[in-house]
């Protein structure tokens, strides 16, 4: 959609055929409140994101598309009956605020743990350890080396983002963005450290971004056209995820081809570090690299603040912002935005697990 000159953080957008109030959009955060068997959201999580349905456009914790795809501890999934039940309340809570909500669709892979799957290996593209920690029931471990998934095993998990799809349709959600970020299923498959497959899904860039592309037509068959999106993250660079001479390659097919879907939009997440002298140097200026290279909505994220972020809208580098930190704290972010008043501050030791402490006590602005 063409912008006004003039826009900003505060000027409504046309997003898939809903009207958005604002262009702050609430990112994905995992939280770790569905403390319950079923993984099923709570009265907690209705609260929660009827808090913060201020923001243009809210997006849900990666949400599990299946059982397989669990790997952090008591974060919600998709799959069940009573998983639809929880989200459909808040979604309801959203929409009766004005607001509008996505479910972010999300698979761990190799990130995962052996502690989810009574002992048995995590899936993965390739049985190559990444290296990192897993948040488990019984704390953070290790990662180990996973199992790498056959063809027919990646066939049935794209079937089962289709059925999430369909979940998240029946919960009332508007949408859906598929989590191809940070250091998932698809983000590995993308990776050509930990993907060293010689079958169709890797070897090249075209192989590589396979998977990513038959789980969006599934999920756009589910949709339609402007109601799925895709977030990605080029620049990741954390145990295993190393930034090769295939990246930018790789992120360049896949934009190319995302050019040809009907998507509602692509998040970009920016570099956390300095990439001088790597092999993706050319793309420390992630957003700048992209936008002329995204033909749809683009929305930036990381480590934006309110001037920053209107200047990145004002000049057109981005259509959106999220932002994900700033929302813990603030569940009036966009108000504090508009009137310019100061942020409270959120405490980490309850980012990813407790009650309601920490999570749907912070105080609006006075």
């Amino acid at each position: 959609m063409p912008q006004p000159d003039d826009a900003s953080l505060f000027t409504p957008y046309a997003l898939g055929g809903l009207q958005l109030r604002n262009r702050v959009v609430m990112a994905s955060m995992t939280r770790g409140r569905a403390r319950n068997a079923e993984l099923a959201p709570t009265e907690l999580h209705v609260e929660y994101y009827r808090q913060r349905a201020t923001a243009g456009l809210v997006l849900t914790e990666g949400t599990w598309i299946s059982p397989r795809a669990i790997g952090f501890v008591n974060a919600p999934g998709l799959f069940t009956e009573r998983q639809i039940a929880g989200w459909r309340a808040v979604t309801s809570a959203v929409h009766s605020e004005g607001g509008a909500i996505f479910a972010q669709l999300a698979h761990s892979g190799a990130v995962s743990h052996p502690d989810f799957f009574d002992g048995e290996l995590p899936p993965a593209p390739s049985a190559v350890n990444p290296g990192l920690r897993s948040f488990t029931p019984g704390g953070f471990k290790d990662t180990v080396t996973p199992r790498a998934m056959s063809v027919e095993e990646i066939a049935s998990t794209v079937a089962d983002y289709g059925a999430a799809a369909k979940n998240a349709r029946e919960a009332g959600f508007d949408g859906v963005e598929l989590h191809a970020a940070t250091t998932y299923l698809l983000p590995e498959f993308l990776n050509s450290a930990l993907n060293i497959r010689e079958d169709g899904y890797g070897g090249s860039a075209a192989n590589r971004t396979r998977i990513v592309l038959e789980v969006l037509d599934a999920l756009i068959a589910v949709w339609g056209p402007g109601r799925v999106g895709i977030k990605i993250s080029p620049t990741l660079a954390v145990g295993g995820f190393e930034l090769t001479d295939k990246t930018i390659e790789t992120y360049d097919y896949l934009i190319g081809r995302l050019n040809e879907l009907p998507l509602s939009h692509v998040q970009i997440g920016r570099p956390m570090n300095d990439l001088s002298g790597t092999a993706v140097a050319a793309l420390q200026d992630t957003i700048g690299y992209y936008r002329p290279r995204f033909k749809g909505t683009l929305i930036a994220n990381s480590g934006f603040d309110r001037d920053s972020a209107n200047t990145a809208i004002g000049s057109k580098q981005a259509d959106l912002v999220s932002f994900a930190k700033p929302f813990i704290g603030n569940p009036d972010l966009v108000r504090r935005f508009r009137e310019d008043l100061p942020l409270a501050t959120s405490s980490p030791e309850t980012y990813y697990q407790g009650g309601a402490q920490g999570y749907v006590d912070y105080p609006t602005a006075i």
